[in-house]
């Protein structure tokens, strides 16, 4: 049996998980009050005529709309893990508040909690304050705020994957230090000390996806001794986080501008770990930001 709770923020994209779920045969419910879950995931582990699993796949939504019973998330995955045993992945998005508000304007929705606290920053700033306990415990926290819908869905697809074998969900992500630090790394590699394809106006365009990039670093030395080593340690040390019993390794792996190096390097790391037997999630979270940077000649980077 499967069994996933998606939450976050509001228009962070809980509406393009829940699609992708039904879409992969999970029978989903939205807006689901906390208290109510272990009751739910016991009928539907035991079945019409309690020979169990009438459901294989189960997805729960659980947000603020139901904000006066939000307190007793925790209470009430404890209770699924001591009474049912059935193991679960909570699953948390969010995006900044500029992103946030621009989909809002966009859609012209309404937020949950706007008639009680009136402007839209006021309520998404108590919205993620209420939301803060499931953040801290779920398995996995996505920033959706520079994805698009397909993007989060592969993500998701990777998670509810690694259910049936691997119980520890490993990301390893890209990202550009000029935009900042992702906010939930456990680990953080800098590979701003490889050369720069940047400064090569005929590199310039290239991603760390494409093969004009990886050829001209695996030309370094030191870019291959990094991949082994960092896929080494890690591929050494996440079994014995999954057998302490940690939900997810988030792995960060960052150059200046987040487009060529780390795309790289994470892309070796994650398929090195793989070779290892840990499966990844890989995320390239600045790939695309300012595309005009890379079609003109640029003085930093």
């Amino acid at each position: 049996m499967r069994f996933v709770i998606v939450s976050g923020m509001s228009g962070a994209g809980k509406s393009a998980a829940v699609r992708y779920l039904e879409d992969c045969g999970y029978f989903c419910m939205d807006n689901v009050p906390p208290y109510v879950l272990p009751d739910l995931v016991k009928s539907f582990f035991r079945g019409r005529n309690g020979e169990g699993f009438s459901t294989p796949k189960l997805a729960f939504v659980v947000d603020i709309r139901s904000q006066e019973y939000l307190d007793g998330f925790d209470e009430a995955l404890a209770l699924i893990h001591d009474e049912v045993g059935v193991p679960y992945k909570v699953i948390f998005l969010e995006a900044s508040d500029q992103v946030l508000i621009s989909r809002y304007q966009q859609t012209r929705r309404k937020h949950p909690l706007a008639g009680k606290k009136g402007s839209l920053t006021k309520a998404l700033t108590e919205e993620r304050k209420m939301l803060e306990n499931i953040r801290e415990i779920a398995t996995v926290v996505i920033d959706t705020s520079f994805l698009k819908d397909s993007e989060l869905c592969k993500a998701i697809g990777e998670i509810i994957k690694n259910q049936d074998s691997q119980s520890i969900l490993v990301v390893v992500e890209s990202f550009g230090f000029k935009y900042g630090l992702p906010v939930d790394c456990d680990y953080v590699f800098d590979v701003r000390f490889l050369p720069n394809p940047f400064y090569l106006p005929q590199l310039r365009n290239f991603t760390g996806k494409d093969e004009e990039i990886a050829k001209y670093l695996e030309g370094f030395r030191e870019t291959d001794e990094f991949n082994y080593m960092t896929s080494e340690i890690l591929s050494f040390v996440i079994p014995f986080y999954e057998k302490e019993g940690k939900g997810s390794v988030h792995i960060g792996i960052g150059c200046t501008g987040g487009r060529h190096r780390s795309v790289y390097c994470t892309e070796t790391i994650a398929k090195k770990m793989s070779e290892n037997g840990i499966k990844c999630i890989v995320t390239h979270r600045d790939i695309d930001k300012e595309p005009h940077r890379y079609t003109k000649k640029a003085d930093e980077d």
